[in-house]
Protein backbone atom coordinates (compact mmCIF):
# COMPACT_ATOMS: atom_id res chain seq x y z
CA UNK A 1 0.00 0.00 0.00
CA UNK A 2 2.95 2.24 -0.70
CA UNK A 3 0.96 4.60 -2.93
CA UNK A 4 -1.92 5.47 -0.58
CA UNK A 5 -2.95 9.07 -1.04
CA UNK A 6 -1.42 9.33 -4.52
CA UNK A 7 -3.38 9.82 -7.73
CA UNK A 8 -2.20 8.29 -10.98
CA UNK A 9 -3.65 8.48 -14.49
CA UNK A 10 -3.73 5.65 -16.98
CA UNK A 11 -4.57 6.51 -20.57
CA UNK A 12 -7.07 4.54 -22.63
CA UNK A 13 -8.18 4.61 -26.27
CA UNK A 14 -9.45 2.06 -28.77
CA UNK A 15 -7.22 -0.95 -29.48
CA UNK A 16 -5.05 -0.68 -26.35
CA UNK A 17 -2.90 -3.68 -25.49
CA UNK A 18 -5.07 -5.45 -22.94
CA UNK A 19 -2.14 -6.65 -20.81
CA UNK A 20 -0.42 -3.26 -20.83
CA UNK A 21 -3.60 -1.64 -19.52
CA UNK A 22 -4.89 -4.29 -17.10
CA UNK A 23 -1.61 -5.17 -15.38
CA UNK A 24 -0.62 -1.57 -14.53
CA UNK A 25 -4.19 -0.64 -13.57
CA UNK A 26 -4.51 -3.41 -11.00
CA UNK A 27 -0.90 -3.12 -9.81
CA UNK A 28 -1.46 0.57 -9.04
CA UNK A 29 -4.70 -0.22 -7.21
CA UNK A 30 -2.92 -2.97 -5.28
CA UNK A 31 -0.29 -0.42 -4.20
CA UNK A 32 -3.05 1.85 -2.88
CA UNK A 33 -3.09 4.49 -5.60
CA UNK A 34 -6.24 6.22 -6.74
CA UNK A 35 -6.34 5.50 -10.48
CA UNK A 36 -8.12 7.72 -13.00
CA UNK A 37 -8.78 6.14 -16.39
CA UNK A 38 -8.26 9.02 -18.82
CA UNK A 39 -9.51 9.04 -22.39
CA UNK A 40 -10.71 11.54 -24.96
CA UNK A 41 -14.12 11.59 -23.25
CA UNK A 42 -15.32 10.73 -19.74
CA UNK A 43 -17.64 7.76 -19.36
CA UNK A 44 -16.76 6.27 -22.75
CA UNK A 45 -16.13 2.56 -23.28
CA UNK A 46 -12.92 1.55 -25.07
CA UNK A 47 -12.07 -1.92 -26.37
CA UNK A 48 -8.63 -3.50 -26.24
CA UNK A 49 -7.06 -5.54 -29.03
CA UNK A 50 -8.08 -8.79 -27.29
CA UNK A 51 -11.62 -7.57 -26.57
CA UNK A 52 -11.52 -6.44 -22.94
CA UNK A 53 -13.22 -3.16 -22.23
CA UNK A 54 -12.35 -0.17 -20.07
CA UNK A 55 -14.49 2.84 -19.21
CA UNK A 56 -12.83 6.22 -18.84
CA UNK A 57 -13.49 8.07 -15.62
CA UNK A 58 -12.03 11.38 -16.78
CA UNK A 59 -11.68 13.26 -20.06
CA UNK A 60 -8.13 14.38 -20.84
CA UNK A 61 -9.32 17.96 -21.36
CA UNK A 62 -10.64 17.97 -17.77
CA UNK A 63 -7.57 16.39 -16.15
CA UNK A 64 -5.88 18.68 -13.65
CA UNK A 65 -2.32 17.42 -13.86
CA UNK A 66 -1.35 19.16 -10.61
CA UNK A 67 -3.52 16.59 -8.78
CA UNK A 68 -1.59 13.58 -10.13
CA UNK A 69 1.86 12.15 -9.41
CA UNK A 70 2.10 10.02 -12.51
CA UNK A 71 0.79 8.80 -15.83
CA UNK A 72 0.91 5.33 -17.38
CA UNK A 73 0.44 4.96 -21.13
CA UNK A 74 -0.27 1.46 -22.44
CA UNK A 75 0.67 0.41 -25.93
CA UNK A 76 -1.11 -1.51 -28.63
CA UNK A 77 -2.58 0.59 -31.41
CA UNK A 78 -4.14 2.99 -28.88
CA UNK A 79 -1.22 5.46 -28.78
CA UNK A 80 -1.74 6.16 -32.47
CA UNK A 81 -5.34 7.07 -31.61
CA UNK A 82 -4.40 8.96 -28.44
CA UNK A 83 -2.02 11.29 -30.24
CA UNK A 84 -4.87 12.48 -32.45
CA UNK A 85 -6.40 14.17 -29.38
CA UNK A 86 -4.53 17.39 -28.51
CA UNK A 87 -5.78 17.24 -24.91
CA UNK A 88 -4.14 13.85 -24.38
CA UNK A 89 -0.86 15.07 -25.86
CA UNK A 90 -1.08 18.18 -23.67
CA UNK A 91 -1.43 16.04 -20.53
CA UNK A 92 1.82 14.26 -21.42
CA UNK A 93 3.58 17.57 -22.03
CA UNK A 94 2.29 19.09 -18.77
CA UNK A 95 3.24 16.04 -16.70
CA UNK A 96 6.76 16.12 -18.14
CA UNK A 97 7.12 19.88 -17.58
CA UNK A 98 6.20 19.31 -13.93
CA UNK A 99 8.73 16.48 -13.59
CA UNK A 100 6.03 13.91 -12.81
CA UNK A 101 6.40 10.22 -13.60
CA UNK A 102 5.46 9.26 -17.15
CA UNK A 103 5.54 5.53 -17.86
CA UNK A 104 5.18 4.36 -21.47
CA UNK A 105 5.30 0.79 -22.73
CA UNK A 106 5.47 -0.71 -26.21
CA UNK A 107 3.96 1.65 -28.81
CA UNK A 108 3.21 4.31 -26.15
CA UNK A 109 6.45 6.00 -27.19
CA UNK A 110 4.41 7.54 -29.99
CA UNK A 111 2.73 9.73 -27.37
CA UNK A 112 6.11 10.89 -26.08
CA UNK A 113 7.19 11.77 -29.62
CA UNK A 114 3.95 13.67 -30.29
CA UNK A 115 4.38 15.58 -27.01
CA UNK A 116 7.88 16.53 -28.16
CA UNK A 117 9.56 15.47 -24.90
CA UNK A 118 12.14 13.02 -26.27
CA UNK A 119 15.02 15.23 -27.40
CA UNK A 120 18.12 14.20 -25.45
CA UNK A 121 16.31 11.41 -23.56
CA UNK A 122 17.16 7.70 -23.47
CA UNK A 123 14.25 5.31 -23.97
CA UNK A 124 13.15 1.88 -25.10
CA UNK A 125 9.99 0.64 -26.81
CA UNK A 126 8.69 -2.05 -29.08
CA UNK A 127 11.43 -2.32 -31.70
CA UNK A 128 9.16 -1.31 -34.60
CA UNK A 129 8.90 2.31 -33.40
CA UNK A 130 12.61 2.74 -32.72
CA UNK A 131 13.06 4.97 -35.79
CA UNK A 132 10.14 7.18 -34.74
CA UNK A 133 11.65 7.76 -31.30
CA UNK A 134 15.13 8.39 -32.67
CA UNK A 135 13.71 10.87 -35.20
CA UNK A 136 12.07 12.63 -32.25
CA UNK A 137 15.52 13.07 -30.70
CA UNK A 138 15.77 10.11 -28.32
CA UNK A 139 18.57 7.63 -27.87
CA UNK A 140 16.96 4.18 -28.10
CA UNK A 141 18.33 1.13 -26.28
CA UNK A 142 17.04 -2.44 -26.13
CA UNK A 143 16.42 -3.38 -22.50
CA UNK A 144 13.34 -4.29 -20.48
CA UNK A 145 13.10 -0.97 -18.63
CA UNK A 146 14.83 2.35 -19.19
CA UNK A 147 14.46 5.19 -16.71
CA UNK A 148 15.61 8.66 -17.72
CA UNK A 149 14.63 11.08 -14.97
CA UNK A 150 10.84 11.09 -14.69
CA UNK A 151 10.43 9.03 -17.88
CA UNK A 152 10.12 5.24 -17.62
CA UNK A 153 9.85 3.17 -20.79
CA UNK A 154 9.55 -0.52 -21.56
CA UNK A 155 9.24 -2.79 -24.61
CA UNK A 156 6.50 -5.43 -24.45
CA UNK A 157 4.05 -7.23 -22.16
CA UNK A 158 6.85 -9.64 -21.20
CA UNK A 159 8.55 -6.67 -19.49
CA UNK A 160 5.51 -5.69 -17.38
CA UNK A 161 6.81 -7.01 -14.02
CA UNK A 162 10.07 -5.04 -14.29
CA UNK A 163 8.22 -2.04 -15.76
CA UNK A 164 5.73 -1.85 -12.90
CA UNK A 165 8.41 -2.36 -10.24
CA UNK A 166 10.17 0.70 -11.67
CA UNK A 167 6.93 2.66 -11.94
CA UNK A 168 5.79 1.96 -8.37
CA UNK A 169 9.26 2.78 -7.02
CA UNK A 170 9.33 6.08 -8.90
CA UNK A 171 5.80 7.01 -7.76
CA UNK A 172 6.70 6.16 -4.19
CA UNK A 173 9.36 8.86 -4.43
Amino acid sequence: MELIGKKVMIFVEEMYNDYEYIYPYYRLLEAGAEVAVVGPAAGAKYTGKAGTTAVSTLAAAEAKTAEFVGLVIPGGYAPDMMRRHPAMVDVVRQMDAAGKVIAAICHAGWMLASAKILRGRTVTSFFAIRDDLEHAGATWIDQEVVQDGNLITSRTPADLPAFMRAVVAALRG
